[in-house]
């Protein structure tokens, strides 16, 4: 990643940038005349200079009724009808308003706005029933707030832009030894709050302001909304027409970014962090000193101080600080209290999430704590888990049933492998629905699940696992480096192993057959592609055919599908019996268990699952119908 060109291309796109730059621009107006200023006072208006006061071609002074107007002010033309509610429209102008250094656009409403100061008004926007809304000098809508990331007294600071994204934050935070990095990225920044640092803020085109006391030194994108909000101060909105941004209903934001379709609802609180594109902050939830990754909402839940990637699940009260989740794609369950930064000293320790952890109701996680090489691992609930580092990828840590001779009571029990051995249907629905609710248009999100970097992860926890000096009945960290502050049963250890191993090879096979297809698309003869290296643009089937070449011998293509397409009815199997517990266990609970609820049988993914072997099936047949070519 080329941060440097990344923030460049930033400057030099930036919808921001350039609407300020607008505003610096003049404007063609014309000083009123004798009869227009008389009509103008005739209809309640007042100025304190009418010679400062200038209008563009086409102005109505009919619409202009009960206002004042101070300092410099340009007004456009008042022609259409404008809606301010569904079904509800008012002539465009201004009505019993007072404004001040203001420029206003064609077939705007400005109604009951008691302040209106320093703010270019663009065509064909609301604002209706405000307080104050005004901007002070040099304001830089909330860019350039430096964020104290998973160090809450610092030490991964990163300075904010309009644009940011998650990755380009990620990188800077994790790149403190490089001064070089750091020093052109301040020196970027320095030259981006330039161009945006400005003595009047922006109501861009189609935006709607209503019904909200304050409005400081903000800038409104294209058709953003702030409807019914608390107070807003010192902030970016970037918005379109088909990505609405929104801050409503009693929310308070101050010094912070909002970016495309991002929304800030229902009581919700903001102050010092970035929303990127598609994210949400609802039902009082609060985000300090954070940036939230795309897709990725809190609702009632606090966030301080946190990199939270995308589609990070927050929906209850729970509470999550300094934390470092560039993956996302997790949970943070009711009650969960991730957020133990504070030793007695100083609020200076830090989290790794991991990509997509589920932290479960009402555990304890201790800082530090290291999950990144554990991903899709799920911290079961009421664990109390103390500082470790778990490097064993889709593990399950639970409180221990039972107290082990030797060792601490201290430490919970890690199934390692166990989201995929018991519990695949969380994981294979997740990576469908991430797919299917993705709505991000400018960030890279990856959601294959079985893909090079976590396989790596699996292949290396599978080494340790079968390497260990001593074949015992419990291993802990000594034994088994990155169990944590957990201990391991012997009869799990081989289930692990047996587990990691099936979906290597799953993994790989799949890739396979994508290569295979592939190259017979592409009239490319695929005989030796098992044992001629051939780099791709990722690696990926490289990456693949070393292990099958490792795991798979003395075995040729159509024997490698044939155990492909077993594979593939296997995890469809899983799927189904992984959803099949719920069935089973409350019908055991619930007398009318199965009326009210969907069997795994006939769950809508469950079936989806069996369409999609059946659909590899298909294709893995007409491959063999290729045969000869191979």
């Amino acid at each position: 990643m080329n941060i440097h060109q990344i923030l460049k291309e930033a400057i030099s796109t930036s919808e921001l940038i350039k609407g300020l730059e607008e505003v610096r621009e003049r404007v063609a107006a014309q000083s009123l005349s004798p009869a227009t200023i008389k009509k103008l006072e005739e209809n309640g208006n007042y100025a304190s200079d009418w010679s400062k006061v200038k209008v563009t071609s086409g102005f109505n002074p009919g619409r202009v009724k009960n206002s004042c107007f101070y300092g410099e002010v340009i007004l456009g033309k008042f022609e259409e009808e404008i809606e301010v509610e569904k079904e509800v429209s008012l002539s465009s102008g201004i009505y019993n308003s007072t404004l001040i250094n203001c420029r206003i656009g064609n077939n705007t409403l400005i109604k009951e706005v008691r302040c209106l100061a320093n703010y270019v008004v663009r065509d064909r926007a609301v604002l209706f029933n405000l307080g104050v809304i005004s901007t002070e000098k040099a304001a830089t809508f909330g860019n350039g707030i430096e964020l104290p990331l998973a160090i809450e007294t610092g030490g991964r600071e990163v300075k904010t832009y309009a644009e940011i994204t998650v990755e380009v934050a990620e990188k800077l935070a994790r790149s403190r030894g490089d001064k070089k990095l750091l020093s052109e990225y301040e020196r970027l920044i320095k030259e981006y709050l330039a161009k945006v640092t400005s003595d009047k803020g922006i109501i861009s085109e189609g935006a709607v302001v209503k019904n909200t006391p304050k409005v400081l030194s903000t800038y409104i994108g294209p058709y953003g909304v702030i409807e019914n909000a608390s107070t807003v101060i010192n902030v970016t909105m970037l918005s379109s027409k088909d990505e609405p941004t929104k801050i409503s209903d009693g929310a308070y934001v101050k010094d912070s970014i909002l970016q495309w379709s991002s929304q800030v609802t229902s009581l919700a609180i903001v102050t010092s962090s970035v929303l990127t594109e598609h994210s949400h902050v609802e039902r009082h939830g609060k985000v300090t000193d954070s940036i939230l990754g795309p897709n990725s909402g809190v609702g009632e839940g606090e966030i301080t101080a946190s990199l939270v990637g995308p589609f990070v699940g927050f929906h209850h009260q729970a509470l999550l600080i300094a934390a470092f989740w560039p993956e996302g794609k997790g949970n943070v369950s009711y009650g969960a209290n991730v957020g133990s930064n504070h030793t007695g000293k100083a609020p200076d320790q830090e989290i790794f999430c991991g990509e997509g952890v589920f932290f479960g109701l009402g555990c304890n996680i201790k800082f530090p704590s290291n999950f990144r090489n554990a991903p899709y691992s799920l911290i079961a609930s009421v664990v109390d888990a103390l500082p470790q580092k778990v490097e064993f990828p889709f593990s399950l840590i639970n409180t221990p049933a039972h107290a082990l001779e030797g060792v601490s009571p201290a430490l919970n029990e890690i199934i390692p492998a166990w989201v995929l051995s018991d519990n695949l249907y969380m994981i294979r629905r997740n990576e469908a629905k991430y797919k299917k609710r993705n709505k991000a248009k400018r960030s890279k999100i990856i959601f294959d699940i079985l893909r090079t970097e976590i396989i790596d992860l699996m292949i290396e926890a599978r080494r340790r696992l079968l390497h260990v000096k001593e074949v015992k009945q419990v291993y802990t960290q000594e034994d088994i480096p990155g169990l944590g502050k957990n201990y391991l049963l012997e009869i799990n250890r081989e289930k692990a192993i047996e587990t990691y191993t099936f979906f290597i090879r799953y993994y790989a096979l799949i890739e396979l057959k994508k290569v295979l297809e592939k190259n017979l698309l592409e009239g490319i003869s695929p005989k030796e592609i098992l044992s001629v290296s051939s780099f791709d643009s990722e690696g990926h089937w490289e990456h693949a055919r070393q292990i099958i070449s490792k795991d798979f011998p003395s075995k040729d293509i159509g024997e490698l599908l044939k155990t492909l397409l077993r594979m593939e009815e296997k995890v469809s199997k899983m799927v189904e019996e992984s959803k099949e517990k719920d069935d089973v266990r409350g019908e055991k609970i619930i007398d009318d268990y199965s009326e009210v609820h969907i069997s795994a049988s006939d769950d809508p993914f469950v079936k989806e699952t069996r369409r999609e072997v059946e659909r590899i099936r298909a294709e893995i047949h007409n491959l063999f119908g290729k045969e000869k070519k191979w």
